[in-house]
């Protein structure tokens, strides 16, 4: 269209009319001008692409507002092209010619390709196979094209093909109302345009049957419970050419007897006595794959932490492992013998800190051996 063209005289509508007067202004046209009720007319074809263009800009806020401030000129940066084809306008407007007419632009054939659905797995797992990964194989019943119809879901394996009685092949039937046209799939095709003849009596005509087979999954080290993995392809396959399924493996894994797992850390919990606690102690921490020596220095109090770095778990998807933190939990000793509880006295009575009710013990000796905990 020219510059000289006025948008809203095209509509035949005021330049303060709102969007809904301006949609009820389009539908008039383009019910006027359809070129399915003017065949031949050149006159009507221009007007119905002009009314087209007119109805693009000013059904869009942005557009509408760089029309009247700026006019066509104002148009030159945005996305906004003139239509050149009928196709081009009901491809713009599919979903306004359903809005206005109950029909599409065009008639469209639905294709029968379907991705293939995706299958889910739990897999329980140990601990130490979370921390260090693991190769391992699951088994698995995806849907795969059927043998007996080689996937056509006729009992013929769809050789014998021949155009659908209903819609001639096209894949969609058309119910006219005057001069529009409404298209729907067709029903005794499903819009493949084949008569494929009796169903496969093996798959009941679905064109797939579940089976068997074995998946080896690669575990990364460093997952936690819960994580899920993804696997391309291996779910069901699609229908009619179209892409198979994904499988997805959730994660369970199973508690560790000593060690507790935060993020990339490993927390182990070392028992000791108060007089270790108060005197010192040589430990030995054990790992995930063996053990460490851990000095306790005199006087240590109870949830004291130590941190043993590297001794955790491998980073997922990153560099380096995490720690191994070393909480204590001291024990208070019960059932003592007379014995006991005399040297226990006798140390309350000379201790320091009597006089406030605390008491501050007094690095004694080093130990000279080690004790595994």
């Amino acid at each position: 269209m020219g510059e000289c063209v006025d948008y809203y005289q095209v509509l035949g509508i005021a330049r303060d009319a709102d969007a809904e007067e301006i949609k009820k202004a389009y539908r008039r046209l383009a019910l006027k001008f359809h070129p399915d009720r003017n065949p031949g007319d050149k006159t009507a074809e221009e007007k119905f692409k002009a009314a087209a263009e007119a109805y693009e800009v000013l059904r869009d806020p942005q557009k509408r507002l760089l029309y009247d401030q700026f006019g066509h000129a104002g148009l030159a940066g945005t996305n906004f092209s003139t239509f050149s084809t009928f196709d081009s306008i009901f491809s713009s407007f599919s979903d306004i010619f359903n809005d206005f007419f109950g029909v599409g632009g065009r008639p469209q054939s639905r294709s029968p390709r379907r991705p293939g659905r995706d299958l889910y797995y739990q897999l329980e797992i140990k601990f130490q196979d979370a921390v260090f990964g693991l190769e391992t194989s699951i088994e698995i019943a995806p849907a795969v094209p059927c043998q007996e119809c080689q996937g056509s879901g006729r009992q013929d394996g769809g050789r014998q093909t021949r155009p659908c009685s209903l819609c001639r092949g096209f894949g969609t039937v058309t119910h006219r109302d005057g001069f529009f046209h409404l298209n729907t799939t067709c029903p005794q095709c499903g819009g493949t345009g084949r008569d494929l003849g009796d169903p496969c009596q093996a798959c009941g005509g679905g064109g797939l049957e579940r089976q068997q087979k074995r998946v080896t999954l690669k575990i990364p080290a460093g997952v936690d419970d819960g994580t899920r993995l993804r696997l391309r392809g291996e779910g069901d396959a699609g229908v009619g050419g179209g892409p198979p399924g994904d499988l997805y493996v959730d994660l369970k894994v199973a508690p560790h007897p000593l060690f507790q797992r935060e993020e990339s850390n490993l927390i182990y919990r070392a028992q000791l006595s108060f007089v270790e606690a108060a005197l010192g102690v040589d430990l030995e921490i054990p790992t995930l794959t063996g053990s460490v020596p851990l000095t306790i220095p005199p006087g240590t109090q109870p949830g004291a932490r130590f941190t043993i770095y590297g001794e955790g778990v491998p980073i997922l998807r990153g560099n380096g492992r995490g720690n191994l933190i070393v909480e204590l939990d001291l024990r208070t000793p019960t059932n003592l013998t007379p014995r006991q509880q005399e040297l226990l006295r006798k140390f309350l009575q000379t201790a320091e800190g009597k006089a406030s009710g605390r008491l501050k013990f007094s690095p004694g000796p080093r130990p000279t051996g080690k004790r595994a905990v």
